[in-house]
């Protein structure tokens, strides 16, 4: 098992990442009936996209010898009703530096490979970007 997730009340869940016990909690969006306090399900599902691409291109970058420390994600999250589902996820990947223009198009390449965006539907819009200061 990955994860265990227990329904607290109120619209809110517990995670536990099993192998290291780490913890996450959810809950509803204001939108739908929640505080708001936390993550959202499908914030997670969002934030998931961010996080996949910038493990997948550190892990690159190590192959590369490039240092990605300091890189991060903006990620905004759209939502559509009927049904209710996440119709658009804009992320916007800023570096610190460039890596060369070759090095680059490898990071952005691996980021457009990573595992969590072959895995959303591909009704969802993604919009990617990347900068470079």
């Amino acid at each position: 098992m990955t994860s265990r997730v227990i329904y607290l009340g109120d619209l809110r869940t517990e995670s536990v990442h099993l192998q290291s016990g780490s913890k996450m909690i959810t809950d509803a969006p204001v939108d739908n009936h929640g505080k708001g306090e936390a993550f959202s399900p499908t914030d997670t599902v969002a934030n998931a996209l961010a996080t996949c691409m910038l493990t997948v291109m550190g892990i690159k970058a190590r192959d590369l010898g490039v240092d990605l420390k300091g890189a991060s994600a903006n990620v905004l999250k759209t939502m559509a009703a009927d049904p209710r589902r996440i119709s658009q996820l804009n992320i916007e990947i800023s570096f610190p530096e460039s890596f060369g223009d070759k090095n680059n198009k490898i990071l952005e390449n691996t980021a457009r490979n990573c595992p969590v965006l072959y895995s959303l539907h591909p009704d969802i819009k993604k919009n990617i970007s990347f900068t470079y200061s």
